[in-house]
């Protein structure tokens, strides 16, 4: 696998615009990273990437992996839920994920959004404007905190 993104496109699908294929590679990351690399046997597959409102962002590499991903829901109340959000071991450090949040977070910009982040990772999220809403708390062993960001006014 090469590290060189292609051209570090973000690509952006509901789940029923992606092919088997594209949507395995998204899987395979997301069970790397969250069952594998942090030893934490959880239901990965919780139902959710089905809904018809789920959007996935995702970057691949020149070769066809992908390096980084995030997944976007639609709550019934109308609040974007962003989770699931990862990059390969081997391509972090190269800003793929603050471009996927920065996509995520310009297309939800008018409407309220959440996301329980890894504690570690909080200065990340408050740097899209996501602000802790809540006690730290153990999920999965891991500690989270949930975090939220309100909505940008209409000009």
């Amino acid at each position: 696998m090469t590290l060189q993104p292609l051209a570090t496109a973000v690509h952006r699908a509901y789940t029923a615009d992606l092919d088997a294929e594209d949507f395995y590679r998204m899987l395979r990351l997301r069970v790397d990273v969250f069952v594998v690399e942090q030893e934490c046997p959880y239901p990965e597959l919780d139902g959710r990437d089905l809904e018809e409102t789920t959007r996935h962002f995702w970057i691949d590499s020149a070769d066809g992996y992908v390096l980084g991903y995030l997944r976007l829901l639609e709550d019934p109340d109308g609040t974007f839920r962003i989770g699931r959000v990862c990059t390969a071991k081997s391509a972090r450090g190269l800003g793929l994920g603050r471009k996927l949040m920065r996509a995520a977070v310009a297309e939800v910009q008018h409407a309220p959004a959440v996301l329980a982040a890894q504690t570690y990772a909080k200065e990340f999220y408050r740097s899209f404007g996501f602000v802790e809403d809540g006690e730290e708390y153990l999920e999965d062993g891991i500690p989270h905190v949930d975090m939220r960001r309100e909505p940008r006014r209409r000009a």
